[in-house]
């Protein structure tokens, strides 16, 4: 039963986050994606790659949470155990660069300064949430073991070989 509403609450957490802030937000910023594709050569198909790139991360991501974690990324329904697969080997926040990597794919794809910035400070906020709130709050939880996977995963630029911690 644990599993089911590990993966519950994950399904609702990623309709309620990711989905408002790479996919409304940037809905309502572009007037309702109402505009022309990228012209200049290249950068819409490599809109296009980093999104279903960072869709499918993104997706990973949740189901490590739900099925290793046996919990969700809502902090008042935290994992059992410290998710340190799949993607987590190379990169401690997995689902906060996807998310961006979707943002900036969208700005790719229709030459968007607006969403540029708007992942600029998306990015900010993921990132003094993470240092002000995450890292204190899973040392607590975790204690050495999250210490151990701090010093040798990184947490934004994924490493390029897996940890095997």
């Amino acid at each position: 039963m644990r599993t089911f509403s590990a993966i519950a609450g994950s399904a609702a957490f990623f309709i309620a986050a990711p989905c408002i802030v790479a996919g409304l937000v940037p809905w309502l910023l572009t007037d309702r994606w109402d505009r022309p594709w990228s012209s200049l050569p290249g950068l819409a198909p490599l809109g296009w790659i980093l999104i279903a790139v960072a869709v499918a991360a993104l997706l990973h991501a949740f189901a490590c949470f739900a099925l290793e974690g046996l919990g969700t990324p809502v902090p008042v329904a935290p994992t059992e155990r410290l998710v340190v697969g799949g993607l987590y080997r190379h990169v401690r926040n997995p689902m906060y660069v996807a998310v961006l990597s979707i943002i900036i794919g969208q700005a790719l794809l229709f030459s968007s300064w607006t969403l540029v910035a708007y992942a600029a400070m998306a990015a900010a906020a993921m990132a003094t949430f993470v240092k002000l709130y995450e890292e204190p709050t899973l040392t607590r939880r975790y204690g050495d073991e999250y210490e151990a996977y701090r010093r040798n995963v990184p947490g934004w630029l994924p490493r390029l070989t897996r940890w095997r911690g």
